[in-house]
């Protein structure tokens, strides 16, 4: 089983949140700068596996070293799923949930559902694959809780905004907690 991965981001809250879901299944995370890697590769592939994959390549190729790369984003049943796969560039940084909320203005709460998806792509010179994993919830009528960033503050799951939850409570049920238990799961039955 592999014991040390690097994950192709320099988003420090997805990196914190890989190292607290894999760290007690014994896997080691290190970023990619930490991995000697300093690239920011374009992400213009049109679903979220594509984007992850083109972001573990690009890693691996300077690292060689087992390379994991998520994409993720907010679906928004109301929105025909935007915004998807651009949900990093729907809106300036720190304002998304405020583009969203206003674009969301007038739909009532029967037709708010939305989900977060995530796909962790893993490269290792010999292996390519994806996994994935999704949380469905809701969008609320304003923003709430301080923990969690980007659209974790409007997105409702039960009765709570992710904004709302611990960070063990998120990693719970979360779309990336779910793809990264998914990626365990299946380094377990490559060994």
């Amino acid at each position: 089983m592999i014991k040390r991965l690097v994950m192709a981001t320099n988003n420090a809250n997805k990196l914190r949140e890989a190292r607290k879901i894999l760290a007690p299944l014994g896997i080691e995370v290190i970023s990619q700068r930490e991995a000697g890697a300093d690239c920011e590769p374009e992400e213009n592939g049109a679903t979220f596996a594509e984007n992850a994959m083109i972001k573990a390549k690009a890693v691996y190729e300077t690292v060689r070293l087992p390379v994991i790369a998520d994409d993720s984003g907010l679906c928004v049943d109301a929105l025909g799923g935007r915004p998807g796969v651009h949900s990093a560039r729907y809106a300036p940084k720190g304002k998304e949930c405020e583009k969203l909320l206003g674009e969301m203005n007038g739909v009532p709460d029967d037709k708010r559902g939305a989900a977060f998806r995530c796909v962790i792509a893993y490269v290792d010179g010999r292996n390519e694959f994806t996994v994935s994993g999704s949380v469905q919830g809701r969008i609320g009528f304003e923003m709430r809780g301080e923990n969690g960033f980007g659209y974790d503050p409007i997105f409702v799951c039960g009765d709570r905004t992710m904004a709302e939850m611990t960070a063990d409570e998120k990693n719970k049920l979360s779309h990336r907690g779910s793809a990264l238990k998914a990626l365990y799961k299946q380094l377990e039955k490559g060994e």
